[in-house]
């Protein structure tokens, strides 16, 4: 069951940010024009299920110290690895304690401090980490709340001083379970697998060579539905390395094993073990327009300050590189032998691949059109 989809909003926004239509129409024209050249467009929308699909990993701990300077010790379970998870952990307590991000330190991940903590992944960990950091956070407000009302507009510093010479604890472990999960596999129907969804739109112009296969986005635009955005500086970077990693997937990353299939590699070896031979997108890669936007007025109520998790969630939408590229195939075939009948790509779609799918008079000389480029064949 969805729960205040934005996806036709989003897919309606894109098509008018984008002028899709209208380029739709040069492009064609472009095409027309242009026999070695071809380009291609295409919009699509992703939706992202977060939380884990296994209930029991859907737990946080966290655990706050508060010292006699005003100053936070932060320790939480969850890993940090370039995602941004401990300024975004900073800034919760930050806001709950209403101190300078300054004030507030997040400790190494450790087991002596937040014991049997669940894998960071699935995108759900700054809504797993923040809710427990912001459930220890509150706590220690508690016990505070009582000094705070007989001493009003004491500074935090000032509040912790007097709260230490009162006893007033001013540590706390914080705990969060998800809650809307816990769906049963063995009972398919029952239980709900996901607490909500990321949703995202994109629309991609990309350009081929005919004669090399070689291509390139011209163009991309990304909305996606953050919610109330823990920090957009770093979501937006979340998205951009999202939406390169789903285009170097659907496009130029291909792993190749050795089999019997191909007799020029040991069987079991990996052939493509190095830069030389699996190719990871590079700057190069990157669009030469790119365009990137966070959903406004989107609230939700289901995560860390009605925010929604991203990392994983632009990563399909990498794919519409994919789809645009098989267009600028179709006018390249079309172009060649007036053939606009449906055909098949595989993914990724390789320089090899797009070159042999644009079928002319050189390809013909070797296979069929309906040939269908592979490694394994």
């Amino acid at each position: 069951e969805l729960h205040d989809s934005p996806l036709r909003r989003m897919w309606d926004e894109v098509v008018a940010e984008t002028d899709y239509e209208k380029r739709c129409m040069d492009i064609e024209k472009f095409n027309a024009q242009n026999r070695w050249i071809k380009r291609g467009i295409s919009i699509c929308t992703t939706k992202f299920g977060i939380s884990f699909t296994a209930k029991f990993l859907n737990q946080a701990g966290a655990l706050v110290h508060v010292y006699k300077d005003g100053t936070v010790l932060v320790t939480h379970g969850g890993t940090e690895m370039g995602q941004g998870l401990h300024t975004k952990i900073v800034q919760v307590a930050a806001r709950e304690f209403e101190i300078p991000v300054e004030h507030v330190h997040v400790s190494e991940t450790a087991t002596d401090k937040v014991p049997n903590s669940s894998p960071t992944a699935a995108s759900a960990s700054s809504d797993m980490y923040g809710m427990a950091v912001l459930n220890a956070c509150e706590q220690i407000n508690e016990r505070l709340s009582q000094i705070r009302q007989a001493n009003p507009g004491l500074s935090f510093k000032e509040l912790v001083v007097k709260a230490y010479f009162a006893r007033v604890d001013l540590s706390a472990h914080g705990f969060y379970a998800t809650p809307y999960t816990g769906y049963d596999f063995n009972n398919p129907g029952n239980g709900v697998p996901f607490n909500y969804f990321t949703y995202g739109a994109a629309c991609t112009e990309v350009e081929i060579d005919v004669l090399t296969g070689d291509s390139r986005m011209i163009r991309a635009d990304v909305v996606m539905d953050l919610g109330k955005s823990l920090n957009p500086a770093i979501d937006v970077g979340q998205i951009e390395g999202g939406f390169l990693q789903g285009f170097g997937w659907s496009m130029i990353e291909e792993p190749v094993w050795g089999c019997n299939e191909l007799g020029w590699i040991r069987e079991g070896d990996c052939f493509t073990r190095g830069p030389g031979t699996y190719k990871i997108p590079s700057s190069d890669d990157i669009p030469f327009e790119f365009n990137i936007r966070l959903l406004d007025h989107s609230p939700n109520a289901r995560a860390i300050h009605s925010s929604r998790a991203v990392g994983e969630p632009p990563f399909f939408l990498g794919a519409t590189a994919h789809f645009a590229a098989r267009k600028a195939i179709a006018a390249a075939r079309k172009h060649a032998t007036s053939d606009d009948s449906h055909f098949i790509v595989d993914s990724p779609l390789s320089s090899e691949r797009t070159r042999m799918a644009c079928v002319d008079k050189i390809t013909q000389r070797i296979c069929s059109k309906d040939y269908k480029p592979s490694m394994f064949a």
